[in-house]
């Protein structure tokens, strides 16, 4: 009987000591691997989340500085007894309870900001009666200390906003903008820039005209092809683009005032860029284009369909033009501009 006991005991120690190499051996590669990391990390600061932070604190605090002065390698061992120590501290640090008048709730704060941004004239009482209307009982104090909070001005200070400069004159408004398309021609691919205006109510659009070479004479020309739709209109939203020149300036109709859009703010002039997009993406991309001619007719082509097919969100889905409602039941057929590209579904009359 003791013989087998101390065999055991030889078998269970020669297996621990394996284990116990097998194991110094594991830690000695990884941290050798850490190492080769760190060198190839170089001098750059290796950073860390949270989370990482909190996971190497809980073990670096078992081994303790002596042994994590071998095997630390991608941080030094006071680094991560001071994570340990901050640990701690956050473990018995309680929020404290705010002092005074209670914050106003997230409501209420994006209502006074967005009142104020909506109505530039609106002060601070005037926003503060408007609260109440809405069962909201706030102090104008605290209306000023929202508004000073978001970086807005008082009432007299504060600019009226783009948004509702442009609903508060839809009806007067038209856009211009260029936009331009590569064709290849006999002397190779050359750029042709069109020139377009945009009535932002209807969203109908003219073309004023194309050319490789946006002169003052085209700008002049190009202007009385579009007089009769910028008839009535009281204000141009424009780029300060050097093309817009002063002899377009002078070809314009009289009383109609030039707004132009800061430098690099194409969301300025918003209505004439999305519609440089829609008709690029549904168009003008998808083809190849070999001479001006076929580019003409694509963009006259492109028109009607913009015109008379498309539906635009804008103005709630509708068509721009109407036509006389067609019947409601039938055969849906497609009817097809430049063999395809564009389409509009129907049914078919009898």
């Amino acid at each position: 009987m003791a013989t087998d006991t101390l065999a055991l005991r030889v078998v269970f120690l020669a297996l621990s000591g394996w284990v116990h190499r097998q194991q110094q051996e594991v830690v000695e590669y990884l941290v050798e691997e850490n190492r080769v990391l760190k060198e190839q990390i170089g001098k750059r600061r290796l950073r860390l989340t949270d989370d990482q932070r909190r996971r190497l604190a809980s073990k670096g605090k078992r081994l303790g500085r002596r042994l994590l002065q071998q095997v630390a390698s991608i941080v030094s061992p006071d680094t991560i007894l001071r994570w340990h120590r901050l640990l701690i501290a956050a473990k018995w640090t309680y929020p404290k309870r705010g002092i005074g008048r209670p914050g106003v709730m997230l409501e209420i704060q994006k209502l006074i900001v967005r009142m104020a941004q909506e109505n530039s004239s609106w002060g601070y009482c005037r926003i503060q009666g408007a609260l109440k209307n809405l069962s909201h009982k706030v102090a104008a104090s605290t209306v000023r200390n929202v508004l000073k909070e978001h970086g807005l001005q008082p009432a007299p200070k504060r600019s009226t906003s783009w948004r509702t400069f442009l609903r508060a004159h839809m009806g007067q408004v038209v856009s211009t903008d260029f936009f331009t398309v590569e064709a290849w021609t006999r002397r190779g691919l050359r750029t042709h820039y069109v020139l377009f205006f945009l009535d932002l109510e209807s969203r109908r659009v003219c073309f004023a005209g194309m050319t490789r070479k946006p002169n003052d004479r085209f700008m002049e020309q190009a202007v009385r092809n579009a007089r009769t739709f910028l008839e009535g209109k009281r204000f141009l939203i424009l780029d300060r683009d050097t093309k817009f020149s002063h002899r377009f300036h002078g070809a314009l109709p009289d009383g109609l005032e030039l707004l132009r859009t800061p430098f690099q703010a194409p969301n300025a002039n918003a209505h004439a860029e999305r519609f440089v997009r829609s008709i690029k993406e549904e168009c003008l991309n998808r083809m190849i284009w070999f001479g001006e001619a076929p580019l003409w007719k694509a963009i006259y082509k492109y028109l009607e369909h913009y015109h008379t097919e498309r539906n635009h969100q804008g103005i709630g889905n509708e068509l721009i033009q109407e036509t006389a409602p067609g019947p409601s039941t039938g055969r849906v057929v497609s009817r097809e501009r430049l063999g395809g590209v564009l389409r509009y579904y129907e049914r078919a009359t009898a």
